[in-house]
């Protein structure tokens, strides 16, 4: 098994400064690396009814989870990228507000869902996406991410939800 872990590199002051961006460029861009973390990130949850997974890098791990599981891909988009009728999740960010959405017609009610996405740090956008599964009547088994920046609050923001990453950072606010 590798660590993970040695595939992330820390660039400072990105998108702005202060900022240490955690980049998955590599871990991603070495395949025996990317389908060993797409297999370990399968092992920690059990097959769900779908995945939906969350704008943009959330779907370079959902796609292959969905495929592994054989279950249907649901793509978690920005407001106004889904045509036809969808329903909205408006979420808190450091610098105002977001929006997600998922089509209407994406999940069943009652199927078990796994949310993925390539970073869990607050927790907005997971959660944004958990209460986007639960308008659709169905509910979230575990969120999974390839990465955790610990302190931030996400881990805390989802509960009860169970969450699985496969790297943790512990940072401060």
């Amino acid at each position: 098994m590798k660590n993970l872990s040695a595939y992330i590199r820390d660039v400072p002051d990105f998108p702005r400064k202060g900022i240490l961006f955690k980049d998955i460029t590599l871990l991603i861009g070495t395949p025996d690396v990317f389908a060993e973390s797409v297999r370990q990130m399968a092992a920690r949850a059990a097959k769900p009814d779908a995945v939906v997974a969350i704008e943009s890098r959330g779907f370079i791990f959902g796609a292959p989870l969905a495929q592994h599981w054989n279950v249907p891909f649901v793509p978690a988009r920005k407001f106004g990228k889904l045509p036809g009728r969808t329903v909205r999740q408006v979420y808190s960010l450091e610098y105002g507000e977001d929006t997600l959405e998922l089509h209407a017609d994406a999940l069943k009610p009652g199927w078990r869902v796994v949310v993925v996405d390539d970073l869990l740090a607050t927790g907005g956008t997971a959660g944004a996406t958990v209460g986007l599964v639960e308008q659709l009547g169905a509910r979230v088994s575990t969120a999974l991410f390839a990465v955790e920046l610990r302190g931030l609050g996400g881990r805390e923001r989802l509960a009860p939800t169970q969450v699985e990453a496969l790297i943790a950072f512990d940072v401060k606010e």
